[in-house]
């Protein structure tokens, strides 16, 4: 018996779920197969915490660790901006009914070997000892300047084009030091390399003030994550598509992507043929259609202390900025704890990540092991940086990117909005769509 379907995806990792939502709410008939046992692909929580263990093929855990099954741990944990692109996605396809939410509490940056708040409002930039008092008020200005600008109103532009201008020179006009200019550009913009600043500044004013916007909706970060973490959301895509007619298939083999002259036409799992006008998938499923850029080291710390200097927050995000430590690519720590339902009663999972630079990737996470200390344990990874070959257009098969060593959404989410695209021929928009988020922990609401 064969069966027809409109798209096959192959993977449950958070992009091929979400485009598999928006395709099912566009009336697409979609079935997802998946060759794990459990949703998420790379993206996955692990629970209980006896799993992790299993996973990187350590005994444990210890006892001292609480009851296992109280533990969430995010292979990949990435945070939301609370007025971001994903927040968008979410509250879009309503996803959000099936969520909690709460507040990511701190956002810090790290400065010569300490770490600091980042300020991103005139109080915080009184307060920041970031700065000395000529680049606060310097800052201020920048920011005061972000935060009216209206790309449909030049009066807001005050003789900046926002198209031609680069962001070095906005940034000279407002003589901001390579200090300011280096948590700007990092820790409030997220640009995760330097190139930034030859770009057009239009980019950079539109990210410092999607993360101003982000932060005033919540007032302690921009930050939001999930309750019981990541791993809650391709569950909360899967109901939307079973609720929409799509159809699940976990814990099964795929034998084989059959394809005519050039064009995917069904999928083989297990001796059953699936036919499909288009397929999407992550780089697991197609290893000879993706190719390596990269690498990404990610270390998952268990920790029974909250981190220090960051005011003894639950939850916190820290960005050590390239410069730094002389290197090309940021270090990431994001942080949460109990507080995020992820973990035993007083006890925190910090994972720090980064893009490897060096043969020695381990070596390189280590300024930011350092700032966690002690450790109770750690668990390292490093994964390959795969990128598909070719856009899909001719064979109709769509792969996803590997996720980057950044911890927030936003790389993420140009990768989901350009696969829609291609597959679809139209732009993701959410125009019309009067969604915000409320300033409360729970729910995300209209």
């Amino acid at each position: 018996m064969e069966q027809e379907y409109d798209i096959i995806v192959l993977g449950t990792g958070l992009k091929e779920c979400i485009l598999s939502g928006l395709m099912t709410l566009s009336g697409k008939k979609v079935l997802h197969i998946d060759k794990n046992p459990y949703y998420g692909g790379e993206s996955a929580s692990i629970s209980p915490l006896e799993e992790l263990y299993k996973k990187f093929k350590t005994p444990g855990p210890p006892k001292s660790m609480g009851r296992g099954k109280e533990w969430n741990v995010d292979l990949i944990p990435k945070f939301f901006l609370s007025t971001g692109q994903m927040v968008k996605i979410l509250l879009h396809t309503e996803v959000t009914r099936y969520l909690d939410f709460k507040v990511v509490e701190g956002s810090y940056v790290y400065k010569g070997g300490k770490v600091h708040k980042v300020p991103a409002s005139e109080k915080d930039a009184d307060a920041s000892d970031l700065m000395g008092m000529f680049d606060k008020r310097r800052f201020k200005k920048l920011l005061l300047f972000a935060l009216n600008f209206d790309i449909r109103n030049p009066r807001t532009h005050h003789d900046v084009d926002p198209h031609k201008t680069t962001t070095r020179e906005l940034f000279h006009r407002y003589d901001l030091g390579l200090d300011v200019i280096e948590f700007i550009g990092h820790a409030i913009a997220l640009h995760n390399s330097e190139s930034y600043l030859d770009r057009p500044c239009v980019e950079t004013i539109s990210r410092i003030r999607l993360y101003c916007d982000s932060l005033s909706c919540r007032n302690t970060s921009p930050y939001l994550y999930p309750l019981y973490g990541l791993g809650e959301i391709p569950q909360g895509f899967a109901r939307l598509n079973a609720e929409h007619g799509g159809t699940f298939l976990l814990n099964r083999a795929v034998d084989e992507i059959v394809m005519d002259s050039g064009k995917v036409k069904a999928v083989k799992s297990e001796g059953k043929l699936f036919h499909c006008k288009q397929l999407i998938c992550d780089p697991s499923y197609v290893p000879n259609r993706v190719r390596k850029v990269g690498r990404v080291v990610r270390a998952i710390c268990l920790l029974n202390h909250p981190v220090k200097h960051t005011h003894d927050t639950s939850s916190c995000q820290i960005i050590i900025p390239q410069t730094q430590l002389n290197r090309k690519s940021d270090i990431y720590i994001s942080v949460v704890s109990f507080a995020h339902n992820v973990a035993s009663d007083g006890m925190y999972i910090a994972t720090v990540s980064t893009t490897a630079e060096t043969s020695n990737p381990e070596k390189e996470v280590q300024p930011g092991l350092e700032l966690l200390e002690p450790i109770v344990h750690k668990f390292v990874s490093v994964s390959n940086l795969l990128v598909p070959n070719e856009d899909g257009k001719k064979s109709q098969i769509f792969v996803s990117r590997s996720y980057d060593g950044t911890n927030h959404f936003e790389t993420e989410c140009e990768d989901i909005k350009d696969m829609y695209q291609r597959l679809t021929g139209t732009e993701l928009s959410f125009a019309g769509s009067r969604h915000h988020v409320q300033p409360d922990a729970g729910h995300l609401h209209d």
